[in-house]
């Protein structure tokens, strides 16, 4: 059993990183079938989907607009500081953020992801 400080994690190297350094990502704890991840980024996220699991994402700084596709269509949600949010299994969904975003998440089991205008058009 240990506490786990996610800043001190954001103050080491990422596991992954753009380029440019704008984006990066952490992966600081193993958690069941998957793990609790913490990432920096701006900009718009490919899609993607977890079908083994729900998805838990929490913001820490900044805003992200969050779209989900649903059945009945793409429903956007802003998520602040503070907000939670889970993302039902199976459910293709991106973020886009106007400026810098820090969020944390767990996510269990496969990641797919796609770049696709709308990734379920290949399902």
């Amino acid at each position: 059993m240990k506490a786990h400080d996610l800043r001190a994690t954001m103050s080491g190297p990422a596991d992954w990183a753009t380029p440019d350094g704008e984006t990066r990502f952490w992966q600081p704890l193993r958690f069941n079938d998957g793990h609790l991840w913490v990432g920096r980024f701006g900009g718009r996220s490919p899609w993607e989907r977890h079908p083994d699991s729900d998805e838990l994402l929490h913001v820490l700084e900044g805003e992200v607009t969050l779209t989900v596709l649903a059945d009945d269509g793409p429903r956007d949600t802003l998520l602040r500081p503070g907000s939670v949010f889970v993302v039902p299994r199976g459910l293709w969904h991106r973020h886009t953020a106007q400026a810098l975003v820090t969020e944390y998440g767990v996510t269990m089991g496969r990641t797919e992801s796609s770049e696709a205008e709308d990734p379920r058009a290949g399902v």
